[in-house]
This record gives structure tokens, sequence and C-alpha cells, in this order.
């Protein structure tokens, strides 16, 4: 614990305020404060939001894996429903901070650090409250392990280990409609077999920068893994990444990548052990 906190816990009052830091992967960084007042610290300010109360944070030593819920109320300006059900909050970095609230800029005492997890909304609208359940870093390392024998690559299209070249792998389609699972294209997609397990990026509209997996396509509706539920896709350019289902006839014939294929194709499997020999 810091001087300036120990301090603050010195007298017979008080004076600490917890604070959240929230920082999307997009690069977006919001802050909130228990406080009645915003504070500010590092040129972040701190929004004063006295409803949001995190449960009880336990901390330990060493490497066990943490965890804390913060309840709180939905900002249409910050943190607005749509947001939420569009999945750009999933996988966020928090941060819970405290402080002395007579004099923030001094010092901040992170408390926990870790990803958003589930986000449940208790009601609908912009008005709803919502919990979010924070998931400390420990918990990445206590979830790690070695990569199991695979005879499906282990690699995403297009990243490092895989290294195919996406940019020629890439379509622009307008939306016209749909919700949910289901997105309506002006047109049919060519090749529609290719971009099953590929990726869909909105780019334009209140909805631009979302990202999400392709399950299927089906002439010019595209079937997504986690649905979109929000009225904002209709009229929004897309772009569209091809996929790979990850086997290795697909990455020798289709990509011509079989020597960086990240798997083990030629592994019996366990259906092996229970064959007999032949007679």
């Amino acid at each position: 614990m810091t001087a300036a906190i120990e301090g603050a816990l010195a007298g017979e009052a008080t004076a600490i305020a917890l604070c959240w830091k929230l920082t999307r992967a997009d690069g977006v960084i919001l802050g909130f404060t228990g406080h009645d007042r915003d504070l500010r610290r590092d040129g972040l300010l701190f929004r004063a939001k006295p409803g949001m109360t995190p449960s009880a944070v336990s901390l330990r030593d060493g490497y066990s894996a943490d965890s804390m819920d913060v309840a709180g109320v939905l900002d249409a300006s910050a943190i607005s429903a749509d947001d939420l059900d569009a999945g750009r909050w999933t996988g966020a970095q928090l941060e819970l901070l405290a402080c002395d609230w007579t004099a923030p800029e001094v010092e901040m005492l992170r408390l926990m650090r870790g990803t958003i997890g589930d986000v449940v909304r208790a009601m609908d609208g912009a008005d709803g409250a919502f919990r979010v359940e924070l998931v400390s870093d420990m918990a990445r390392l206590a979830a790690a392990g070695a990569p199991r024998c695979s005879p499906l690559c282990r690699a995403d299209l297009g990243d490092a280990r895989c290294g195919v070249d996406m940019d020629a792998r890439r379509i622009q389609m307008l939306a016209v409609g749909g919700t949910g699972a289901e997105i309506v294209l002006e047109e049919a997609v060519p090749r529609p077999g290719d971009y099953a397990h590929g990726r869909l990026r909105i780019v334009t509209g209140r909805l631009a920068g979302l990202d999400r997996r392709i399950a299927r396509v089906a002439g010019s509706v595209v079937t997504v893994e986690e649905p979109i539920w929000s009225e904002g896709v209709a009229g929004a350019q897309l772009w569209i990444w091809e996929g790979c289902d990850k086997r290795f006839e697909t990455c020798s014939t289709r990509f011509a990548n079989a020597a960086a294929f990240d798997g083990e194709p030629h592994v019996p499997g366990t259906d092996a052990l229970v064959r007999y020999g032949e007679i």
C-alpha cells in the first residue's frame, strides 16, 4: 500500500474513493468513480457514478485467480445498451483503483486488473441495470496449458503462424437489413463456401469497427456466430474475409500452405484404440 493511501486511511474519517478505468480493444478509454463528483488524473476524467458498486474483492498472493463483479447503471452517452449488445466491451481491460478523493492527482492504488467477462443486463432499454464480471489476469495463467494434439490447425487464417496474405481474400459488400445472427446483403456473395468460418467487419455507420466470426454464407445471407442485437446494420458497408475449416486438405489444396499447417493431421484418432487387426 502506498504512503498516500495509508495517510488517507489513518484518520477517523477516510476519503477513499473507488475508480474504474475501462480500455476497449478499439482504444476507447472511459473512467468512472463511485464518488459523488468527478475526479481527474493524468488527463482522464473519472465520471461520478455513485450507483457503481463492486462485490467483495479478495486479493491473494501467488498465482490463484481472483474475480469480482461490478454492478451499475447503463449510461447512454458512455456504456450504451447497444454497445453492450453488440459486444464492443467484450474482452475490454478493466482496472479497479482506489484514491484519496481530496487529492486524486497524487496517487492511485490499483486493487485489481483484468478482462471483462460476462455482462448481464437486468432490464432492456437505455436505463437498464447491468452487472459486469471482471476476470483477473491470473485466471488466464490458470487456463493456459500445453497445446493438445489435433488433426485441425491451431492457427487462424492470416495470422502470424499461418502467413496467408488476406489482402486479396477480402470483399466489400453492402448490408441492406438483418438482425440477430443473420445479415442480409445487397447481392449474393461469390463463392460463398470460401467465406464460411471467415470474419466480418462493419466499417461504416454507428456499429463501425464491430467484428464477427462467420458461421456460414448462403446467397446474400451471412450468418454470424454471435448475434448483433441492433437495427444499425442496414446501410452499412462490410468487409468480409475468407475463412478456413482448418483441415490439412484445405490448407494444402486451396491455400498452398501445407508447410505452415499447425496441427497433426496424420496422427491416428482415439478410434484407433478399438480397431481390430486384419485377419
